[in-house]
Parts: C-alpha cells; structure tokens; sequence
C-alpha cells in the first residue's frame, strides 16, 4: 500500500482493526467498512483513539465507491473471506470445531445457512456444494441432507458436520476434515462472498485516484480466480481467442504490482497458519477511465435463489 501522511485509504474488511491500525500507525487516515456489526462496535476503541483520522461505517464493500472523497481514494485494501475472530465465536456458526447455530451469516439479517440446507432442492444444493466448495462427493452429501432433515431439521454445525462425516467419512490420508468445503460452500453462498467480491473490486476502481493502490488477499482458489481475472482484463493483458476476429483493447485501468501472485512465505505461516493460503494481488491506477462493470467477465454461475429459501 506504502501509506503515506494524509493519504486517505480505505479498507474494505475492518474485522478486528488490524489492516486498519497498521495503516494509521502510518500517518494516514482510514475509511474502515464491515458488513458485521459486531465489527464496527468492537472498532469504538480505535475512533475514540484516532478522532477524525478514522471513519467506521457499518455496509458491504461492493459499496465502497459511496465513501471515497471528491479527489478519489489513495488506496484500498480487501482481505477476502471470514475473519478469524468471526471464526473463533461459536455462536456465529462459521466453524465445525465449535458447536453453534448453523448460521453463517457475516451481517445480523438475510438467509442462514440452516435455511439453505433445510430448504434448498438437492440439485441447488449439489450445485453449491461443488461450486463454492469444489466437493467431490456434492452430490451424495445433499440426498443425505434430503433426507435427513424429513425427519429432523439441521440446527446447529454439529449436527450437519456429524452427517457428513457419516456419508463421506474421513480417510487415513485426509489432511481436512470431511465437512470442510461444505462449511466453506455455504458461508460464501450465504454472504454472496463472490459476487461480493466482483462488485467491490469494480467499485475499487472507480473509487480510487490516479496512482492510487488496490491490495487484495483471498483464502481460496474461486476468489482468487475472480481477483486474478480483474486484473488481467483491466491492465489490458486479456487474451482473446486465436478463433475470432481480433478485438479492441480498452486502456489499461490499472498496473499490476510484481509479477502476480504473493503467498506468505513461510515464517510467516508458521506464525499464522490461517495465511498459509493467502494470496496477494495488487495494481495500481491508471489515468484511463473505469470500465464497465460487467459481472460477465467472472463466468460466475447462477446457482440458487437465497429468497425463496428464507421464512
């Protein structure tokens, strides 16, 4: 990011203030979202610290754009996915290791993850079980849920995590439990984390000014592949077809930083083996417009209705 005094750099995922402290240690003022409120009342500490230097607003960073001052914003940074402390509260129901309401959800309001395992057709279900979570055994995992919840509705992650290591259980050579791409498969279709993602990212970019920085890490191969596709097709480099007739390339939005991907070496991940998987990409802004936010370029599939699943 290199944040400079008064530089005006705003970060997308708050979480527990982490991103945001190093960067006002910097001298630089933040703009700070969460799409959780618990987020935002744990930052209280870091305002009554910092003053006008740090502004908390409680929305989701595909929103971003609304935040960032007439002159455009200096930098952004998203670090993609659930955060560790939401992780480490049972009672949010991201985690399989705690026992806790099969919930999910990163804001307090919409569709739990229970409402979709309860409700959802096999076919959506298989549909996001091996999409999002990119599960082998999707199919066979949501007959099991079928007809399982006839008799008893899931409730809590124990009871779906219990399930699956029934129907697929774990073998001698598996590093990951079982019940973990479909715990993953859910959060991020619950939350709406990819399309979330694609949003934010065509946000960033007509938010920030000439010169201006955007740092993204993601946990996963699908965001990862969404961030990646970004900054391919908006630095100019997008490759057309040998098949079709050449196309005319819009000016480069952006410059990417390095020569693509940066993962955490590995002290780092043996200090932190939650970032063992994190991936870093950056690029910084060009003078040419922002282009069109065309969700297409994502190839991302329509997988099932979260409305009709709520009651």
């Amino acid at each position: 990011m290199k944040p400079k005094p008064e530089d005006v750099i705003l970060d997308g995922t708050f979480g527990a203030g982490g991103y945001t402290t190093a960067i006002l240690a910097e001298g630089s003022r933040v703009v700070a979202l969460d799409r959780d409120p618990t987020a935002i009342s744990g930052g209280a500490a870091l305002v009554d610290r910092y003053g006008a230097r740090l502004q908390l607003h409680h929305t989701r960073f595909s929103e971003l754009d609304r935040f960032a001052p007439d002159g455009g914003l200096d930098g952004v940074v998203l670090d993609i996915g659930v955060s560790s402390m939401q992780i480490d509260e049972a009672d949010r129901g991201f985690s399989f290791q705690k026992n806790g309401p099969l919930d999910m959800r990163m804001s307090s309001d919409g569709v739990s993850a229970a409402d979709v395992v309860n409700r959802a057709k096999v076919s959506d279900l298989a549909r996001i079980f091996g999409f999002l979570g990119e599960e082998k055994q999707a199919g066979r995992i949501a007959r099991a849920i079928e007809k399982r919840r006839l008799d008893t509705p899931f409730v809590t992650t124990r009871d779906l995590a219990g399930m699956i290591e029934i129907v697929t259980p774990r073998k001698a050579t598996d590093r990951i439990h079982p019940a973990t791409r479909v715990f993953q498969a859910l959060r991020v279709f619950v939350n709406d984390e990819l399309g979330e993602l694609a949003r934010a990212l065509f946000a960033a970019e007509r938010a920030l000014k000439p010169g201006g920085r955007l740092v993204v890490v993601t946990f996963h191969s699908l965001e990862d592949r969404i961030v990646k596709k970004f900054f391919t097709e908006r630095s100019g480099k997008s490759g057309g077809s040998r098949h079709l007739p050449m196309a005319s390339v819009a000016p480069a939005a952006f410059t990417p930083i390095g020569k693509g991907m940066v993962g955490a070496s590995e002290a780092e991940a043996e200090i932190n083996p939650r970032a063992r998987s994190a991936k870093l990409r950056a690029g910084i802004r060009t003078e040419s417009p922002a282009g069109p936010a065309d969700m297409a370029i994502f190839n991302l599939p329509a997988l099932a209705s979260l409305e009709r699943m709520g009651g």
